[in-house]
């Protein structure tokens, strides 16, 4: 004790300011899923440019304020995105609906789930010249996806549209153009890849182009004022387009507050307002 005195003193007299206290033990941090403060998590996503892009520029600096640093990725081959998640390039992708989704994780074996449903993009068909169902002439050549998730839906607003009747039974989210039952207009149906469909359009190839609702966008169409045919949305829609990640992924701190970010009311206003033509819709 007398020793322990000393060393306060000596300390006094050199500092003329120093004191003996004790401290006591610091509590233990609480474990939390929410990144400290001043702590940032990476978060690599892979994303066409328009809307999905645009969306994520727009909730960036939201997922900054919630301690994610967001990367994006912006891709225009639909067939590398999903395969470099599988690898673990990127964290999540955004850019495909549902059935696109399953049929690339069928047929490639890919180890990845949907995590949530974000927005909906009508599909449309546009044409250089017919102005209406009604100038669709006899054997008028339809040019469409080569992408087979893409046929039911195509074919479905065709037949919605009363261009074509699919026949009794069938799936119309599976259909192919063998099930079409009736076509009055004798339609012949040409393959492309789904990124060179604004090109063929815009070459006048084809007399209607069935156009994804992203790319007609890029391609600054208007799908509500542009297209000749065009699909009814709304949030049933099947083709919701989704955020995508690794199984097991789907629970992770980062991936929940970016899904909770880009079904947030703020981030739903800014696709109703950036996208007043109806070309782009916040699902439920």
């Amino acid at each position: 004790m007398k020793k322990l005195l000393k060393t306060c003193l000596a300390g006094l007299l050199v500092l003329g300011l120093a004191a003996c206290t004790s401290k006591p033990a610091p509590e233990a941090t609480p474990t939390s899923t929410e990144p400290t403060t001043g702590e940032t998590t990476k978060l690599k996503v892979s994303a066409t440019l328009d809307p999905h892009a645009k969306i994520l520029e727009f909730a960036k600096p939201i997922l900054a304020e919630k301690g994610i640093d967001l990367e994006i990725t912006v891709l225009d081959d639909y067939y590398i995105f999903n395969k470099a998640l599988n690898d673990g390039e990127v964290d999540a992708n955004y850019f495909q609906h549902v059935p696109f989704f399953e049929g690339e994780v069928e047929a490639n074996g890919y180890k990845i789930v949907n995590a949530a449903g974000i927005h909906i993009e009508p599909f449309g068909f546009y044409s250089k010249t017919v102005k209406s169902v009604d100038d669709i002439k006899d054997g008028a050549t339809v040019i469409i996806s080569n992408s087979v998730a893409d046929h039911g839906r195509i074919l479905s607003i065709l037949a919605k549209a009363g261009v074509i009747t699919l026949a009794d039974g069938v799936d119309a989210q599976n259909a192919t153009t063998k099930d079409i039952k009736e076509n009055p207009k004798n339609l012949v149906f040409q393959e492309v890849k789904p990124e060179l469909l604004t090109t063929v359009f815009e070459q006048g190839e084809g007399d209607l182009v069935a156009i994804n609702g992203n790319y007609a966008i890029q391609a600054g169409l208007n799908p509500t004022t542009d297209a000749v045919i065009l699909e009814q949305a709304d949030a049933t829609n099947p083709y919701v387009n989704i955020v995508a990640v690794q199984e097991g992924k789907e629970n992770d701190p980062a991936i929940k507050t970016l899904i909770e970010v880009l079904k947030s009311d703020e981030v739903k206003q800014f696709i109703l307002d950036t996208y007043s033509d109806g070309s782009v819709i916040p699902a439920e």
